[in-house]
């Protein structure tokens, strides 16, 4: 088996999009502060992300929006014909010195990611997963969709199927209209139902292509196991995809603020754990995460289960001090577990009767088209 590969760049130290912006606390940085620590993220794993080359951002979006983003970041500034047209400079996808670069170098790792699948393997890119963004515009803190430029990569190399897994607590609705009616991409996406952007309902077929369940709020991990299960696991199987990608991110944790979703981070490991044998290839990014010691355990014990590390129960003190370190512009402290520990204590609960109505309506779906 090839060993799993960690994709990263030195643009997420210090790239913020603003002090009071969700995204103001630093992520992926810690992530590979902690796997080099913890020495499960040796030279030979890891590969540095390029930028993408706007030639490659429009496999996906418009000229003239990858022209307006570009300007955007020379300006530091935008016009209110292009803030309108393209959603730029909007609190949710403010103005900020990398902008461009930012997004495009995550847009970077996960074209490198698809290069280095394309024979089979594993690759973990947490700064990708910006799932919102559309061909002409930004949303939800997304500016380039790194998911979709990444599966018309896999695409165009020759391959014939790509399942797309989505477990962030908000729906990838940039993800889905791209692939809207596609015979080539499947997507599953769960989400909190009634959180933005509002799309992802149960009823919503994405043209057959895509399987959308929303989930109400509190969603445990014994809830996750089943979805899992009975929904995730067979849509992907039986879509029998030559690829799979995994958008991992850990905004659905209990300590998220974007969320009021439940689960552990053991959730997301089981995730890749059961996706890893169904396809010869597998790519996992990040996506929404917006508490510093949640996300950054999260994606660093995604990548010590794609690695094959060995989580110890306590940290050492090198990798806890890199964890009480990290500061936050909210006045939440983290308990000591999140500290002192990589693995959250599972976060088990009742199957709610509604949550299992609807796994029998998408299951019923699912088993008409096979």
């Amino acid at each position: 088996m090839q060993q799993a590969v960690f994709i990263g760049s030195n643009i997420y130290r210090g790239s913020s999009y603003g002090r009071r912006h969700p995204l103001s606390i630093p992520r992926v940085p810690t992530v590979i502060d902690l796997g080099r620590a913890l020495g499960w993220l040796p030279p030979e794993r890891y590969r540095q992300s390029p930028m993408a080359k706007p030639a490659a951002l429009r496999l996906f979006h418009t000229q003239d929006y990858v022209t307006a983003l570009q300007a955007a970041e020379a300006a530091q500034e935008v016009s209110d014909d292009v803030r309108a047209r393209h959603g730029l400079g909007t609190l949710s996808n403010p103005v900020f010195p990398e902008m461009y670069r930012r997004p495009a170098t995550a847009v970077g790792g996960g074209l490198l990611a698809a290069e280095l699948v394309r024979d089979g393997g594993v690759v973990h890119n947490p700064g990708g997963g910006t799932h919102h963004g559309f061909a002409d515009r930004a949303a939800g803190f997304c500016y380039l969709n790194e998911p979709v430029l990444t599966i018309r990569q896999l695409l165009q190399m020759g391959l014939r199927r790509v399942a797309y897994v989505d477990i962030d607590a908000h729906h990838g609705d940039g993800v889905e209209a791209a692939f809207d009616g596609s015979q080539e991409v499947r997507v599953i996406s769960v989400h909190e139902a009634r959180r933005w952007p509002f799309t992802g309902l149960l009823t919503d077929r994405g043209g057959d292509a895509a399987f959308n369940l929303p989930v109400a709020a509190g969603f445990n991990d014994t809830e996750f196991a089943l979805v899992l299960d009975r929904v995730i696991l067979p849509a992907v199987e039986t879509f029998r995809p030559d690829a799979v990608f995994l958008q991992c991110g850990a905004d659905a944790l209990t300590e998220d603020p974007l969320s009021r979703l439940a689960l552990s981070n053991r959730a997301h490991v089981a995730a890749v754990r059961a996706l890893r044998p169904l396809s010869p290839r597998l790519i996992v990014s990040g996506g929404g995460g917006y508490n510093p010691w949640s996300v950054a355990r999260c994606w660093t014990s995604v990548w010590a289960e794609l690695s094959g590390a060995e989580v110890p129960d306590r940290l050492p003190p090198e990798a806890r001090a890199i964890l009480a370190a990290l500061s936050w512009t909210r006045k939440a402290r983290p308990g000591p577990e999140l500290v002192a520990t990589l693995r959250d204590t599972p976060r088990e609960g009742p199957i709610r009767d509604t949550l299992r109505a609807d796994v029998d309506t998408l299951r019923a779906r699912l088993m008409a088209e096979v």
